[in-house]
Parts: structure tokens; sequence; C-alpha cells
């Protein structure tokens, strides 16, 4: 295995999902794991991350000196690179070393981490606030930018190397290269690890968990994540699975009858469906604030679904598809990265639960989950699905949620989706909705003066969500929705496109 020590990175698990690619098998660990542990672990190698703390912070974070002497190579990213500098002498400096977008990498001399990457001068995405400036006996320089005379370095007895840049973004093309490189050539870690591996180990991890007599409680949403989550569990466990359906009145059309009609009779998996619309749109009442909306939606998820498991007082565990931008964004998954916004199934969770979690895609990102599925037999039209918020349309009305507005968004929601459709795009984007703003604009229809109410048009292009591109529609399908929305939907009489990317704005506008 690879060993990741996480200083908190945003991208931490992207660096574990580019290793995974290589088809190794990696784990991520807090930086300070304690030096017994990591032994026990037995890594083939050992990546430090990067992180948002600088080096001449107050308690800046910090591994076990011991960490590189364990005999296994180590690979610094950013951050990470900084702290083998550090501990191996180097001098860093912190005032006017900031860096922050492309840049380009010249490598100066040949090594293993850069093998089988073409030429001299590479692409690469810088974010950093310090860097090295003089190095000691024992460290070598390998390449170096405009802005890092250090960009890239490695030890003279080649254990040690550290890079500037990230590696593990799409901005680095060059990236997965140098990371498979140090998985491979540098660690020797054989490139034997698939996703039928994954399926086996979670399996096991999941049976050892509920044991033999356990059951699961799973909620099912209608999406891709819960799906695939329901399908592993019930790999594991079999019938000890009781699936619930919680309709809360936040749902795009037709998902009840989807889950009733589809996934509930085609695969077997028992499917329980509870009617809590009034419970969530009275907890909901008033409510603005999309923190508090989701962390509303949370507990009370939580609260049905406990009420649901006290009608099994043999059911001990609570499945859920949690994935890892859910959980990035919510709290850090095992190192001090920063919140985001909290997510229903993760900041919303109430403190003390009488229900263990069993989640076993916590650390997948979307495409990985979608080839999961495929493993597990699941069908195109459920594996290919878009993503869909757990807090459902709630967190698609900005402002308050009523069941008037839900009524209003969803028609227009509809009408998206169905043109995106029509104009096969679904599979070219990661995501295509509307947006009911909390504001209403003065028009003309009917030959009358109209008061109405907003929708915005939010289409998105993206590999993992992590990122994500405004999508350059054709203006001729956006006056096609513009037209229908304004003469299908009663109560709203304009719409506008959304041309912000993430960053700086998130995907969801709550």
């Amino acid at each position: 295995m690879i060993l990741i020590l996480d200083f908190g990175s945003q991208y931490t698990q992207l660096i574990a999902r580019r290793i995974r690619e290589a088809h190794c098998y990696c784990e991520i660990h807090p930086y300070d794991l304690p030096l017994s542990r990591i032994r026990e672990l037995g890594p083939r190698g050992i990546v430090l991350s990067g992180g948002p703390a600088s080096l001449y912070e107050t308690g800046a974070p910090d591994i076990d000196p011991e960490v590189l002497n364990l005999g296994c190579p180590v690979l610094g990213i950013c951050y990470g690179m900084y702290v083998i500098a550090q501990h191996l002498g180097a001098h860093s400096a912190g005032s006017g070393a900031r860096e922050y977008g492309p840049a380009t990498l010249v490598i100066d001399a040949a090594d293993p981490l850069f093998e089988g990457i073409a030429g001299r001068e590479h692409r690469v995405w810088m974010s950093h606030g310090d860097r090295v400036e003089r190095l000691p006996e024992g460290l070598i320089p390998i390449a170096h930018t405009a802005n890092s005379p250090y960009a890239a370095l490695r030890s003279a007895d080649g254990r040690l190397r550290g890079i500037q840049f990230h590696p593990e973004v799409a901005h680095t093309p060059c990236g997965a290269q140098i990371l498979r490189n140090f998985v491979e050539k540098i660690s020797g870690e054989p490139a034997d690890w698939t996703m039928a591996s994954f399926i086996e180990t979670k399996v096991g991890a999941i049976r050892t968990q509920v044991g033999s007599v356990g059951r699961v409680l799973m909620g099912l949403s209608g999406g891709v994540d819960s799906a695939v989550a329901a399908a592993l569990i019930h790999r594991a466990i079999g019938d000890r699975l009781c699936c619930v359906f919680v309709d809360t009145g936040l749902l795009r059309s037709g998902e009840r009858e989807r889950i009733e009609t589809g996934f509930a009779r085609r695969f077997g998996i028992e499917v329980e469906v509870v009617a809590a619309d009034e419970l969530f749109l009275e907890r909901l009442a008033r409510v603005e604030d999309p923190e508090v909306k989701r962390r509303i939606i949370g507990h009370t998820f939580i609260e049905v679904f406990e009420r649901e498991a006290a009608r099994h007082p043999d059911i001990r565990f609570l499945g859920q598809g949690t994935l890892y931008p859910d959980v990035i964004e919510s709290v850090s998954l095992k190192g001090p990265s920063a919140t985001i916004k909290s997510h229903h199934n993760v900041g919303g969770l109430p403190e003390r639960m009488r229900l263990e979690l069993v989640e076993p895609l916590r650390e997948l990102f979307k495409d990985e989950v979608r080839e999961l599925g495929r493993g597990l037999g699941l069908p195109e039209e459920i594996v290919a699905r878009e993503p869909f918020p757990g807090p459902g349309l709630a967190v698609r009305i900005i402002g308050e949620v009523t069941r008037e507005r839900l009524t209003l968004l969803r028609a227009a929601d509809e009408i998206v989706m169905e043109a995106l459709a029509e104009a096969k795009l679904e599979r070219a984007l990661w995501q295509g909705f509307a947006v009911l703003l909390p504001l209403r604009t003065v028009g003309v229809m009917g030959d009358g003066r109209s008061y109405e109410s907003v929708v915005a048009i939010r289409a998105v292009e993206s590999q993992d969500g992590m990122t994500a591109d405004w999508a350059r529609l054709d203006p001729a399908l956006l006056a096609r929705i513009s037209s229908r929305i304004t003469n299908e939907v009663k109560g709203v009489n304009r719409v506008v496109y959304d041309v912000t990317s993430k960053p700086p704005a998130t995907i969801e506008w709550e």
C-alpha cells in the first residue's frame, strides 16, 4: 500500500484517487499518525500532502522525524515538501514566495519521478505561500520554475523527494504520470489493485462491522450514491438490509414512483416508503439560512430513520451513500482541511445517534462510484444518473422553502431536464438544473404587467465535482428552455443563466 499523511489540503483525496487510478491501494491518515501505527501498516511508500498552513505559523503541523527514516520512499507535495526540506536543514521563506495558478516547470536533472515525460518544460499548478530558498548538503534540486528555484528536489540517496506543485489536479497534465512513477518505479508497488479488489475489501469490512446477525437501515434517495451503497451492502449482508425511501417533499418529479416501480422491484431489495413531506416543510418554515436548512434536513432525516428503526429493534446500523466531496466540504476527512459547507448526511448529523453509520463509499469520488456500480451489475440508467443533492430542492430554492415554491421549481426543473435530454447532453454535463431565486421582476405577459419570480439555470462540466466549469450551452437551447419555462410555469416571468465556475462558486447555490 501507499500511505498518505494528510496535512489538510482540499485535494488530498485527489492524490489518493490518482494513486488508485494507477491500480495501487492507498489509505489516508492524519499527519500525526503514531509511528507505531505507521509501522503496523507497513507502507511501501509515503506521500505527505499539501495543506493550508505555513511553516512560519505557531504550531504548524509536522510529522514525527522518524517517518523519514523508515526506509521506504517519501514524496512531499507542496507543504509536504517543506516538511521534508525543514527536517533536512533547508531554508524556506514565506515573504514574497506566493504563487497560485499555472506555472512552467523546467526539469533540470533526470529522475525516476519524471520518467516517461517527454521534454524539459511542463505546465503545472501551483498553490503555495512559502518556498524553499536554500538547500543543505544531501538535497539535490531536480526542477525549477520562474518563481521557485527548487520546485522539485530529492535526497542524495533517492529515498526522499519533494515537489512544490500539485500533481494530483487536472491542471498538471503530467501529474498522473509523476504519481504513477512514484508508486511503481520508486516505491516498487505492483499495479494490481482494481475496483473488484475494492468490492471484495468493502464487502469484508461491512460484514465485520455489522456482524453475523446485525441489520442495516439504508436511506434511498433515487440517486446513484445511495443505490450503489445499497447494492454493495446488499452484496455483503443480503436481506438483512432494509431500505427506506423518505418522501421529503423536496424531490424532483417522479422520484417516488421511480424507486417503488424501478429499484425495489427490479433488484429484490426490501424498500419501505415513508411520507414525511409535512414534517420536513413544517421544520423548514420561515428558514432562509442555507446552513440552517441543511442541518434541519440532516436532523430530520435521522429522526425519521431512527423512528423507522424503532419498528425494527434488531436494527443498529444506518447505511448512507456519503461520498468524499460531501465530506471534504463539510468536515475534514482525516486531517485539518477547511470546512466549506455542511451536507445533510455529514455536518447535519446530530452529535448523538442511536444508529451506527455504515458508509462504504465515504472515500470515493462520483466517477469511482459509477465504476463500482457497474462492477456490482447495476444498470446504466441508475449508474449514469447525474448527482442530486441530499437536501433536494431545498438548496435550489434560495430563501424560504414552501409547498408553492417547490411546485414552481419542480415544474421548471422538469423542463430543464427534458430539454437537456432532448439535446443528448446528460452524459456531457456533470449537472444541469433550475434554481428559484428569492426575488420578483417586472415583465409583460398577455399585454399586461406581471411581477413574478426569476429562475436561474445552472449547467456545469466536471470530472469529480471538486472543481467545475459552467457549460457553454447552445444559445438556441437556452432560448427554448427560457421560452418553455415562462410559458408553461405560472409564476415565472424571467430566466437567467449562471456563468460561474467552481471555484469561486459551489455547484449548488446553497
